[in-house]
């Protein structure tokens, strides 16, 4: 039974903006939980949970959760494959590249040799790389509360969304995140504007265009979201909104729920996050791993328990074992040093690279490699290093145990002790002066399109001794190295993702058991390349809910109950009546104070005393008198008993009609319906004296409270 609340309501809860600046003010409005009784009020209304997918790409996820009056967005991953359908930027001037004629459509009606190029059969276009922004129309990002950041490959779009949306809220991320994020867009940055292009292409964007132009570019979608990279302003600023928070960390946004990051084993700081209320909870999966790799371990028990699970971030290579590519890595490229060949290694500045440097410092001995160099060149190279060697209590506990021994907890630092890795900002300066061949050279970006690794491809690839290892997941590798064809230099793919892949996903799920799972829609289907493969797909019991860029999913919450809490001196004044053994009830007028999404149950404040009047009355006014609240009913009439009772007064002519809600009594000689219900009984009569023994009757057995 729902207890009844009389009088007034105030609702002093203000929209987003408002809410924030009440935060920053430091108002708020709330009883302490040690002075005030507790009580759970269940409103039947549905609980209106919204997500908003703004981004195609399952593992640079951007989703907007919309859940009791607070607006989170999970992750802003950036799409970079978008760049690939950019001509490269070289470092030192490409007489190939410049000498790539312009496309002309087939008829001569189309001329847009100053935007596309034509390279061994592909178009290309020929200004600064643009990338494919997360959905910006889908909803208003203004009325964003927070971002919650799972790892720093996952927030390279942020800048795109603080910086030109009206947003006004706090992202939330831990240390690691933060700082290799940082890190990896400086990196961005200094890429796209150490080969600064002036032209700009747009022309070819213009639907009928590119409606002619060859495939792949025929084929790229949402080209007009496509913009060119951030500044190092935009960055600061962006970063400047990040609050740090720690594994396990509660924090509470504005009263209604609270979020807290689990460690998800992927990177250095990388997490997963429970969102939850009092009686509510939704848990964010991305990115997550349960190999044994440098970061702490996948934190899997605090997932349990879960209304909804959102998941997002697994394996782009679900058939390729990442242990199985290490030594592919490893044999490749002491083939090639042997035969007196370089080895080509593009690769981001911080994650697997950690792994493959650990992996070979076991294997240079054993292979008679310890005099070839290695090279590790990136703006960021020095900072990613030492980075990694500081940030101790993110690492795994075998790590976590040297750094108290005390060593260094990777081995990349004896490496670079022993002069057998040497890192560089880039090509120019005491690079050029100490290179010497062969060697092998880590170097970004993956896509191929910028940084050093642009410089490598043109000096390298005309020769067959010359081997590039692709380790990164995120690219095409054949489409990376479409511009640079025809290509002399063997190429090896390799990918290494250590991430979740549909095995281990689906035994996680069974032992956490959510109520509903929702991801992407390419997890609910086989690859296209491998539809046979049943076990390259989720199959659960209910079904996934899928979602794709654009969609909008209403989430499947039944009831909501909300926690309200009672001050001393009303729940005093409670008279609570025992309605069956060991359930006790009792009715309450008062009014419900709300703000901040904290709801008190407060007493109802006495009318003010009426002020004397300066002008005599002849009639004085007699204040009105409070009447007392009727008197609520509970309990349920027996027929069988009730029918006795009403024979037992002289009512025998009964005739009972059995209904979908309870019984009706026609009593016919009284020409009288009596209407038995589970919620309640209705006397449909014309005789009042009647009605009022009936009434009575009913009374007897029912409770009052």
């Amino acid at each position: 039974m729902t207890p009844r609340l009389l009088g007034a309501v105030e609702d002093s809860r203000a929209g987003n903006k408002a809410r924030r600046e009440q935060k920053s003010s430091g108002e708020r409005c709330c009883v302490s939980k040690a002075n005030c009784c507790q009580l759970i009020y269940q409103q039947l209304l549905l609980l209106k949970m919204k997500l908003y997918c703004l981004s195609g790409h399952p593992t640079l996820p951007c989703n907007v959760l919309k859940f009791k009056s607070t607006t989170i967005m999970l992750d802003c991953g950036l799409d970079t494959t978008s760049v690939l359908n950019f001509l490269p930027l070289p470092l030192v001037h490409s007489p190939r590249l410049s000498k790539l004629p312009g496309w002309v459509s087939k008829d001569g009606t189309i001329n847009l040799g100053k935007e596309l190029k034509e390279c061994a059969g592909r178009v290309f276009v020929d200004a600064q790389p643009e990338f494919c922004l997360p959905e910006r129309e889908l909803l208003d990002l203004s009325t964003i509360d927070v971002i919650l950041i799972s790892n720093y490959h996952c927030m390279m779009a942020l800048p795109y969304i603080t910086e030109h949306t009206g947003f006004t809220g706090t992202v939330y991320a831990t240390e690691p995140t933060l700082q290799i994020g940082r890190l990896l867009m400086e990196e961005l940055v200094n890429f796209m504007e150490r080969v600064p292009k002036a032209q700009s292409a747009t022309s070819w964007k213009n639907k009928e265009i590119q409606r002619m132009l060859p495939g792949p570019l025929k084929d790229a979608v949402d080209v007009w979201m496509w913009k060119r990279c951030y500044s190092m302003q935009e960055v600061n600023s962006a970063l400047s909104k990040v609050q740090l928070v720690g594994y396990s960390q509660k924090v509470e946004l504005f009263g209604a729920v609270q979020v807290s990051p689990l460690s998800s084993g992927y990177s250095l700081g990388s997490s997963n996050w429970i969102i939850q209320s009092h009686h509510e909870k939704v848990s964010y999966v991305s990115g997550s791993s349960l190999l044994t790799t440098h970061p702490q371990p996948m934190d899997q028990s605090s997932l349990k328990n879960s209304d909804v699970l959102i998941l997002t971030g697994l394996t782009q290579m679900p058939t390729a074992n990442p242990d199985g590519m290490l030594g592919e890595f490893c044999s490749n490229l002491a083939m090639t040093i042997r035969a007196g060949g370089n080895v080509l290694v593009p690769c981001y500045s911080s994650g697997v690279i950690y792994d493959l440097l650990e992996c070979l410092y076991q294997f240079i001995e054993s292979a008679n490699l310890g005099t070839t160099p290695f090279y590790f060149i990136s703006p960021i190279a020095n900072s990613s290093l030492e980075f990694s060697q500081i940030f101790a209590e993110w690492l795994c506990h075998n790590k976590q145990t040297k750094v108290y021994l005390p060593e260094p907890p990777f081995p990349h630092a004896e490496l670079i002790q022993t002069n057998k890795l040497k890192h560089y900002p880039s090509i120019h300066g005491d690079f050029s002066s100490e290179f010497r061949q062969p060697c092998v050279v880590f170097t970004g970006h993956p896509s191929l399109r910028f940084g050093d690794v642009v410089h490598f491809m043109e000096l390298w690839g005309k020769s067959s001794l010359n081997t590039i290892i692709f380790t990164e997941p995120d690219f095409s590798y054949l489409d990376a190295l479409a511009p640079y064809q025809p290509l002399a230099m063997k190429c090896v793919y390799c990918p290494i993702d250590t991430r979740l892949n549909f095995h281990q996903v689906s035994k996680l799920l069974k032992e956490v058991q959510p109520l509903h799972v929702v991801c992407p829609e390419q997890y609910t289907q086989p690859p296209l390349t491998q539809s046979h493969r049943s076990d390259l797909m989720l199959e659960l019991q209910p079904p996934p809910m899928p979602y794709r860029r654009c969609s909008v999913l209403n989430l499947p919450f039944r009831r909501r109950y909300e926690r309200i809490y009672i001050l001393p001196e009303l729940a005093n004044s409670l008279v609570p009546s025992e309605i069956k053994p060991g359930v006790s009830v009792a009715t309450v007028s008062a009014l419900l104070h709300s703000k901040d999404n904290k709801h008190t149950l407060q007493s109802v404040p006495k009318p003010p005393p009426m002020p004397p009047s300066k002008k005599r009355k002849r009639v004085i006014e007699e204040p009105p008198v409070a009447l007392a609240p009727k008197p609520m009913l509970s309990g349920a009439v027996a027929l069988e008993a009730f029918l006795a009772t009403l024979q037992k007064h002289g009512i025998t002519e009964v005739k009972v009609e059995e209904t979908a809600d309870g019984h009706i009594l026609h009593l016919q000689a009284e020409d009288t319906l009596i209407q038995l219900e589970e919620d309640g009984t209705h006397i449909v009569c014309d005789s009042e004296p009647l009605r009022t023994t009936l009434r009575d009757l009913v009374l007897r057995f029912l409770q009052k409270l």
